[in-house]
């Protein structure tokens, strides 16, 4: 049986509520749009411009902000390493629950 003592080093950028619920719709999306994201974790838009922000400068996602017509637009998408950092917090993650 597994001690605490044992927990895994989990990225703890990664590992916070809100930046998990963002990491994980962006696996499996190729992109998502600000609003999206907003709706689907139920974020304040300060909440989640600060996640996306931390997410940003530890190289998670990248964003890119545009317009539709007159009307902004952000988008958001997960990087190469990103997705491998998500990969290993998911391993690392289910190793640790299934060691119990």
């Amino acid at each position: 049986m597994s001690t605490a003592n044992e927990f895994p080093d989990l990225d703890r950028v990664i590992h916070e509520p809100a930046r998990l619920a963002i990491l994980s719709i962006l696996s499996a999306a190729e992109q998502a749009d600000f609003l999206y994201l907003l709706r689907e974790t139920a974020l304040t838009k300060g909440n989640l411009s600060a996640h996306l922000a931390r997410l940003e400068n530890a190289g998670y996602i990248e964003i890119e902000k545009g317009y539709v017509g007159k009307l902004p637009q952000t988008i958001c998408r997960m990087t190469k390493a990103g997705r491998e950092a998500f990969d290993t917090y998911r391993r690392q993650l289910g190793d640790f629950l299934n060691s119990l």
